[in-house]
């Protein structure tokens, strides 16, 4: 009786179907899944697991909403490819070519890249198949230096596919490791969705912006990727929402940030990092010429013969409309230029019309210049020291003012200066004053006189301890009236003893120092290691001392004078102050 009632009722639910237009064939969809999961590489272990699902989407009504999740997980499942990997290219000479076809410079990055090529053709050829686990390569540098670009071309050149996951403001775990399928609308994570999407298990798969991930009530993501990048770990990753084991040790990782100040400290461990610095001008000029103008003439419509531009009009370009470390303001500026240029040769009747920049025409067609940058003083003055400071867009001169006047002995910071850097005013001031028998400073009189300090431009936030021996030698010589040569710059933390400190970033200081006209620049002695990354043209023009020891600083830096300045204009004489 039983069966016959189910069989009525299968049968008005075929007629109703029938009605509704919906020639829907559960049994056929079933057998094409069971099809499916024979010819798929899920572990044997896990088929049993799969097949039983399969066998309860085949007992659910296909209005009930269970029904969809449950197609969905299985359809989901039997879509990944499980071991499906695509063959590798080793050829050494192809690689090298597609990484220096696209990127100028990147010398460290590309090498790496080459190595690990290298291992794995080795390899091959030993063993007949590579057991190299991929690295986890991070990209550290500032935006616009080829970070995001070169992952692509090492996909390329590796013949793996690509996919990049953007992981920026990324603040719940299951962006990650999945929503579990109890859930309304769960998913599986970005990692095993990239995977189903790229149909293969050795993708080249790009993190991006790593650094900006956060955290809240739902979840750490950074722990969640903790697994994804372990390569003890990844070979079995679980996704809450497949919760089958997946092999992600065939995956080459590639991960960027700006900064590894924020990468959490477990992560940053699991991960090679490489530092991609900021372009010198030589090196866009080059960028801009090779890459970026035959781009931006295609995308606008012109060809050679209708814009061309010197080198030193790039060169103008570069210096008074963009200030970055990497290319993209570049960019913009020049496809506004051949904005510029496309109406001039749109609206004249000569189609082939040339228009040709340089240094004199590039004001007229990109209006006034933006961007100064600061030049050395012509001459030396008292309490004034230049420093070398490392910011987003490269480096900088920095020039710390000191001035002393009657008061009661206090020290005033000003020029939005952080907390690391008063500490460093207050240490360099206290060394300073430890050595005022050989410096010649009467430390009584100094109890009566303020101590102003100022660090142009006020309106700019400034911190870190590497302008310790400049301000040590400003006060210096504002304390004894010795001036400070105006063509040397100097950068170094200094220490209560006067030892100086290594500091980061000397390749943009060293650059910085050149573009100002310095000649000399003061280094400490534990980064000589560094000035073999700074490039030729710069290290051509400039001179670098290194020094271990305050003591040699102001040995370079103070010149030597009969008849020194006056450190406090109440020391004049009456008729030398003007007043009566």
């Amino acid at each position: 009786e039983k069966s016959q009632k189910d069989y009525y009722l299968r049968e008005q639910m075929r007629v109703i179907q029938e009605e509704l237009g919906d020639d829907f064939d559960a049994e056929e969809e079933i057998d094409s899944l069971r099809d499916q999961l024979e010819a798929s590489s899920i572990p044997e272990d896990y088929k049993p697991k799969v097949k039983k699902e399969i066998d309860r989407l085949e007992r659910l009504p296909s209005h009930f909403p269970e029904h969809a999740t449950q197609r969905t997980w299985v359809e989901t499942l039997l879509e990944l490819p499980f071991g499906r990997i695509d063959q590798e290219r080793h050829d050494l000479n192809r690689a090298r070519k597609i990484l220096d076809r696209d990127h100028y410079g990147l010398d460290k990055l590309k090498k790496r890249v080459m190595e690990y090529l290298a291992v794995r053709k080795l390899l091959v050829e030993a063993q007949g198949d590579s057991t190299l686990k991929g690295p986890i390569l991070c990209f550290v540098g500032p935006p616009g230096t080829g970070k995001t670009s070169i992952a692509k071309a090492i996909a390329e050149s590796l013949g793996r596919k690509y996919i990049r996951l953007s992981l920026g403001g990324i603040r719940d775990e299951a962006e990650i490791r999945g929503h579990r399928r109890t859930y309304v609308g769960s998913m599986p994570g970005r990692i095993i969705q990239a995977i189903r999407q790229v149909d293969t298990d050795n993708p080249l798969i790009l993190l991006d912006e790593i650094d900006k991930l956060g955290a809240d009530f739902r979840g750490d993501p950074s722990s969640a990727l903790l697994e994804v990048l372990d390569p003890e770990q990844n070979h079995s990753f679980r996704d809450h929402y497949i919760e089958i084991p997946y092999d992600l040790s065939r995956v080459l990782f590639v991960t960027t940030a700006n900064t590894v100040d924020t990468i959490p400290h477990a992560l940053y461990d699991r991960m090679e990092v490489i530092e991609v610095s900021g372009y010198t001008e030589a090196e866009k000029i080059e960028i801009a010429i090779k890459h970026l103008l035959p781009r931006e003439r295609k995308q606008h419509g012109l060809t050679g013969s209708n814009l061309t531009i010197s080198r030193k009009a790039m060169a103008k370009l570069i210096q008074g409309y963009t200030q970055e470390a990497g290319v993209r303001q570049l960019e913009r500026e020049m496809a506004r230029l051949c904005r510029t240029a496309a109406i001039e040769i749109a609206e004249s009747e000569d189609k082939k019309k040339t228009i040709r920049v340089s240094p004199g025409n590039l004001v007229q067609l990109m209006g006034k210049p933006r961007y100064f940058y600061d030049m050395a003083d012509k001459e030396d003055q008292v309490g004034v020291a230049t420093g070398l400071a490392w910011t987003w867009a490269g480096g900088d001169t920095l020039t710390i003012e000191v001035n002393i006047m009657p008061g009661t002995g206090k020290l005033i910071l000003t020029g939005q200066l952080g907390d690391v850097m008063k500490e460093s005013a207050q240490a360099a001031l206290t060394y300073i004053m430890s050595r005022s028998g050989p410096l010649g400073i009467d430390p009584d009189k100094t109890k009566e006189r303020d101590i102003h300090i100022h660090v142009p431009a006020g309106a700019i936030p400034k911190d870190g301890p590497s302008a310790g021996i400049t301000l040590a030698t400003a006060l210096a010589s504002a304390l004894t009236g010795l001036p400070v040569r105006h063509d040397l710059a100097m950068t170094g933390e200094v220490t209560l003893r006067g030892r100086v400190l290594a500091i980061g970033g000397l390749k943009e200081k060293a650059v910085a120092a050149h573009r100002a006209g310095i000649l000399k620049v003061l280094i400490p002695k534990d980064n000589e290691r560094d000035i073999e990354e700074i490039p030729q043209t710069v290290l051509d023009k400039l001179e670098f001392i290194p020094v271990s020891h305050m003591d040699e600083v102001l040995e370079q830096a103070l010149v030597k004078v009969d008849n020194p300045e006056p450190p406090c204009l109440c020391d004049l004489p009456e008729d030398q102050t003007g007043k009566k």
